[in-house]
């Protein structure tokens, strides 16, 4: 029990490691809360950076949804713990401890802990992802369809109830988070992938 309550715990300090803000002041570029859409995350580097930059936090973000996973998978960590330690790293992102609660959207670490919990439910959902974003021409569209679509993968490949369950509320999270792009897409406003 103790081994598991660390493990949450790590994640969640893990998850709260800001790629976007560390990147941004490593290299030298704005505050990425300070630019764009205000959001810490790959895509508003990708915009006030570039690509150096928004790759790192990309990998950054997707590996630190990963590791947590991982090490409690090692420790042998399943069902409702190895749930508890990936909501904390998702959780971790969205609502970091060591920069107010203030996060990214979760997209990218989403998939590290998907990733990790087993690599063909990561791939569907990147493949849901990319099908979605190629159809419509909109990335958040993407995500929210990979996100709703999420849960379904899950409970077909792991069968499992308690990360079933992760699924769904990362799903709901995923919603909130992109409520703007929400009533920009269904306004008709949401920038196409390509344009700013």
């Amino acid at each position: 029990m103790i081994i598991q309550i660390i493990l949450i715990i790590a994640a969640y300090l893990i998850g709260s490691l800001s790629t976007a803000i560390i990147t941004c002041k490593l290299l030298g570029l704005p505050d990425p809360r300070t630019q764009g859409s205000g959001n810490p995350g790959a895509t508003n580097v990708l915009r006030s950076g570039g690509k150096k930059a928004a790759i790192i936090t990309l990998t950054g973000d997707l590996l630190k949804g990963l590791i947590p996973v991982l090490i409690a998978q090692a420790f042998g960590l399943s069902g409702l713990a190895l749930a508890l330690v990936a909501l904390a790293a998702f959780l971790g992102h969205l609502f970091p401890a060591y920069h107010g609660f203030k996060g990214g959207k979760g997209v990218a670490t989403g998939l590290g802990v998907l990733l990790g919990l087993h690599w063909a439910v990561g791939v569907a959902a990147l493949v849901t992802w990319l099908l979605a974003a190629g159809i419509s021409r909109i990335s958040s569209m993407g995500a929210l369809v990979a996100a709703t679509l999420t849960p379904i993968w899950i409970a077909i490949i792991l069968g499992d109830f308690w990360l079933t369950m992760t699924g769904c509320i990362m799903m709901i999270l995923l919603y909130w988070r992109h409520w703007s792009n929400i009533q920009r897409i269904l306004a008709g406003t949401e920038p196409k992938i390509g344009q700013k």
